[in-house]
This record gives structure tokens, C-alpha cells and sequence, in this order.
């Protein structure tokens, strides 16, 4: 299958310009934040998740769970076209990475079949420095 291509496309020194270093290495190069480091792992409000290098909305705080993993987990995506599912080697195994769908920004790994008993038994773990957060009514 063909990824579509991204509806958001700067150059690399554009991303860089407009991402902090940190957020550069996460979004652009598929880095990882430390666990229990990001501002999301806990957080409890209510809104909605968006991609922090295009702005997409991404997740919904009712689809966020406690995985106790060290990073915001949520069960499912906004919709499914908000996201792109990848196969990811690297590290010595096989994983499935998630992309934001508009700007193909790296945001983590989706993990299937762990027990966690949500509605679709998904993972979506995602890095927090990927991701900004709108409060309901806002």
C-alpha cells in the first residue's frame, strides 16, 4: 500500500525553524522522549490532542487511558484517516509506527493485543512532546 502524500510539507530547515530541538528529533527523525518526562502522561482534562508540527487534530481525552507505560496512551485515533500505521524495524524488532496523517510527523507506536480491556485493545502511545492539547470549550 502507498502512503499518501503529506497535505503539510516544509523543508528540513523550515521544521527546524519552527520545532525546538527536542521536538525536531521526535517529530522529524522518529526520536523517543524520555518515559514519565512528558507534560500528558498523567493529565486528566478534557479536549482534544493535536499534531504540535501541523496542528492536526489527532485524539480525543476520552479515547486516553492509564497504561502505566510512561507515555499518554490512547486507545484510538480521532478518525482513522488522522493517522498513518507504518512497520517500523529498527531496534532489532517489528513495531507499527504512527505518523501524523497530515504532515507525516513521527508521534510513537500503536501496540495490539497487551489486555489493557478498552474498547479496541490498542495502544496508541504516543510521545507527549508530539502533541499540544485544546481544553474543551476553548
Amino acid at each position: 500500500m502507498t502512503t499518501p502524500a503529506p497535505k503539510v510539507t516544509r523543508s528540513e530547515e523550515e521544521w527546524r525553524a519552527e520545532l525546538s530541538p527536542a521536538e525536531y528529533e521526535v517529530l522529524r527523525r522518529a526520536g523517543t522522549e524520555r518515559p514519565w518526562t512528558g507534560k500528558y502522561v498523567e493529565s486528566k482534562d478534557v479536549g482534544v490532542y493535536r499534531c504540535r508540527a501541523c496542528d492536526a487534530e489527532l485524539f480525543r481525552s476520552e479515547t486516553k487511558f492509564d497504561s502505566h507505560c510512561g507515555w499518554p496512551s490512547f486507545f484510538s485515533p480521532l478518525a482513522a484517516d488522522r493517522v498513518i500505521l507504518r512497520e517500523d524495524r529498527s531496534f532489532g524488532t517489528v513495531r507499527t509506527e504512527v505518523l501524523c496523517a497530515n504532515c507525516h510527523s513521527h508521534l510513537g507506536h500503536v501496540f495490539h493485543g497487551e489486555g489493557y480491556g478498552t474498547p479496541t485493545d490498542d495502544r496508541y502511545c504516543i510521545n507527549s512532546i508530539s502533541l499540544t492539547f485544546e481544553p474543551a470549550g476553548s
